[in-house]
């Protein structure tokens, strides 16, 4: 490929509205073009990233058994409707009606369509288990389409479906799914990445994991334990938050004016009191009616809205306070409550002796409340965030060292159970003759969003520093002074024997500056670069250098196909798993 016949514009200065790394060089590199809020078109070279990352992913996927299949982008509402979905998901999902008036929906997941495919044609026991595929387009109305191709609303996906006759097959090619989701990001170049636990969400099933690549831009937030011999990672919306309470003496309830505190903070400042023995009010309303919940929590702590909906089986919004509820926004506690409110204890609140607390008069909050002792009996759950060290116990070792740090998650699983087989009716014969529903696995991976993400990782402030193996071209030649005929023919003849090699090589020839050609090479991250001009002519050598900075060198002319032969077979051996 001549870089003087590539579509695509590359910039100097970074666009205005790139807040992050890898949105700012793909779009000063000429890979993508804005064409709405989320939605981008793609040019060249990340069409051959994301074709090279597609090809890894089918030939893990071809390894396990998978079949590759493709899914409609359109479906038809009732197929939505047979699972339950179609009113459960929200806004999210993209809806509209044909010219028959028919419902239909715009694909941002697959489970309906994966067991519509299936029901009819899996009849036996002896037709199981199956896992089938597909690389497909999807459209998820995002509310916060960011970063580029890290969040965005139109996106590839790899999506896979597995269907077995017991839990046990299931756990076990679950395994082999993990595995090779592991396999998958080595390969394709990704380096700090974990598997961490997860909230299954609308996906349903009771066991997920998601592949997290460690990174401060990430909107997740990880609880992983720091002792090395543990192992303990997972996502904040399913980690265990445990407090270790410390023991204090009973004492009087008193009932104290607090004047204009209507925070946490402001409260105990005022009373001299810690956090830890202070009682926050977090007030939601619940989406489908605007009931009111009040979330009791320690001071410190912050509620866990997944771990809350989750509790509640409903979805929650942050609460708009009426009068006409009975609820003292800023002066909420838990004795002689009188709101119209549902009421949610957490755990952390158990065994304190001595809390402050909102007396539920502007104005006012109570010290020394006890909760046996002054409100009585209440049900404890667990609805807080797992939170830093200096206290946070990790549920697995049990010793403090939880430590909160930042991912994007590029790869999720899950172990979804009979939710879509028993809702849209597939069964099969077992070989007892009685009529059961199979069970599913998911598997997923967003294309873009890996590339996207592998670049976040891997580059300098010049450029993306793309790994051999998903590099939009193996090499680049830079010609300087192509209007000297030696140079040219030199390079001419160097970017022929390359690509008769089966190298993948992208020439530059153009008649600009150094700086200008060498700008646009580290915009490019090729892996290799190999740079001719006059100067090396003389020598009879070609300077060819690594993106990474890693090796510079001149080579002969006569030997060079040889070195970048073998150094494109060395750089690839790296990500072979």
């Amino acid at each position: 490929m001549l870089v003087r016949e590539l579509l695509g514009v590359r910039y100097k200065d970074t666009p205005k509205d790139c807040v992050i790394a890898s949105h700012a060089l793909m779009m000063k590199g000429g890979y993508m073009k804005y064409v709405a809020n989320g939605i981008y078109s793609l040019f060249a070279p990340t069409k051959r990233i994301t074709k090279k990352i597609e090809a890894i992913i089918r030939d893990e996927m071809d390894k396990i058994g998978g079949q590759e299949v493709m899914f409609p982008v359109v479906m038809p509402a009732t197929l939505w409707e047979e699972s339950g979905r179609y009113t459960s998901i929200g806004s999210e999902m993209a809806r509209f009606t044909d010219r028959n008036g028919n419902k239909m929906v715009l694909g941002m997941t697959h489970e309906e369509a994966a067991v519509q495919l299936a029901r009819d044609t899996a009849q036996s026991y002896t037709d199981f288990p199956f896992m089938i595929y597909q690389i497909q387009t999807k459209f998820r109305d995002e509310p916060r389409a960011r970063g580029g191709l890290i969040r965005v609303r139109e996106f590839t996906m790899k999506d896979a479906y597995s269907f077995h006759t017991s839990q046990d097959d299931l756990e076990k090619y679950y395994d082999r799914c993990l595995n090779a989701y592991n396999r998958i990001f080595r390969r394709c170049g990704a380096k700090n990445f974990i598997a961490v636990k997860s909230d299954s969400g609308m996906m349903g099933g009771n066991v997920s994991h998601e592949f997290m690549l460690l990174t401060d831009i990430g909107e997740d937030t990880l609880a992983i334990c720091s002792d090395e011999k543990c192992g303990y990672k997972a996502n904040v919306e399913v980690a265990e938050c445990i407090t270790h309470n410390i023991d204090s003496d009973l004492k009087p309830l008193e009932k104290i004016a607090t004047p204009h505190a209507c925070t946490i903070e402001a409260v105990c400042k005022m009373l001299n009191a810690p956090a830890e023995h202070s009682i926050k009010a977090v007030v939601y309303q619940i989406n489908e009616n605007d009931d009111y919940v009040v979330v009791f929590i320690r001071g410190d702590l912050e509620v866990n809205e997944t771990k809350l909906r989750n509790y509640l089986k409903k979805e929650v919004h942050p609460a708009v306070i009426t009068p006409e509820s009975g609820i003292v926004a800023g002066f909420i506690g838990p004795y002689k409550f009188n709101g119209n409110a549902k009421v949610v204890y957490d755990k952390s609140l158990m065994n304190i002796d001595d809390f402050v607390a909102g007396a539920n008069d502007e104005g006012y909050h109570y010290t020394g409340l006890n909760i046996a002792r002054d409100v009585g009996h209440v049900e404890y759950t667990e609805v807080a965030k797992a939170y830093n060290g200096g206290g946070g116990v990790c549920p697995c070792c049990g010793k403090p060292t939880i430590t909160l740090k930042k991912g994007v998650e590029i790869g999720n699983i899950f172990q979804l159970g009979q939710k879509y087989t028993k809702s849209m009716n597939m069964t099969y014969i077992d070989k007892d003759g009685e009529r059961k529903y199979p069970i599913m696995g998911c598997y997923g991976i967003g294309v873009g969003r890996l590339a996207a993400t592998i670049c976040e990782e891997q580059h300098d402030k010049f450029g993306p520093i793309w790994p051999m193996s998903i590099a939009p071209w193996q090499v680049e030649i830079c010609c300087l002074q192509s209007d000297e005929e030696e140079v040219k023919a030199v390079a001419d003849k160097l970017y022929a024997d390359l690509q008769n090699d089966g190298i993948e090589v992208l020439y530059d020839d153009r008649s600009v500056r150094a700086g200008s050609m060498f700008a646009d090479a580290d915009l490019f991250g090729i892996p290799l670069r190999a740079v001719i001009s006059k100067k090396t002519c003389e020598r009879a050598v070609i300077e060819v250098s690594y993106r990474d900075k890693s090796f510079k060198g001149d080579i002969p002319i006569s030997e060079i196909v040889a070195f970048i032969d073998a150094e494109v077979k060395k750089l690839l051996d790296e990500y072979r798993v």
